[in-house]
């Protein structure tokens, strides 16, 4: 698939797979500028990228597993999702649930971009079907 990026910033830097496409599901997103993450501030970092999400796609913006391992840096909204319609510069929403500050700086990996299809829904306002769980929700399992 081929999706239209282009630069806002002249360090922006583009997407990619770590591994290659074949044994990575999502994509690296870059800062372009030093943030300083206090501890249960959300900040928006910025990538200098804007993107053309084709129709019936959205790009999934999700945390990186060790920034969140290894500092507690989060993306509250996880994952945030980019629309086919915004075409506005990508930024992440960034949490530290550390107890110190913790310094972003420009060209760190940020967040990873999964692209993935959805399915626009249409309401149809009736009556449900049974099913063996019904309405047991949460913890209803006995587990």
């Amino acid at each position: 698939m081929e999706i239209r990026i282009q630069r806002t910033h002249p360090q922006a830097i583009l997407p990619s797979y770590a591994h290659g496409p074949l044994e990575d599901a999502g994509m690296d997103l870059h800062a372009v500028e030093d943030t300083v993450l206090e501890p249960g501030i959300p900040r928006l970092v910025p990538t200098g990228l804007t993107i053309e999400v084709p129709s019936g796609f959205e790009a999934q913006v999700r945390p990186r597993s060790g920034l969140a391992f290894k500092h507690a840096i989060t993306i509250p909204n996880a994952p945030g999702t980019i629309d086919p319609g915004y075409r506005g510069e990508i930024r992440v929403i960034l949490l530290n649930l550390g107890r110190e500050p913790y310094t972003i700086h420009a060209g760190d990996r940020i967040a990873q971009i999964i692209v993935a299809r959805y399915e626009p829904v249409e309401w149809v306002e009736s009556g449900l079907s049974d099913s063996a769980r019904g309405a047991g929700g949460i913890g209803s399992s006995g587990r």
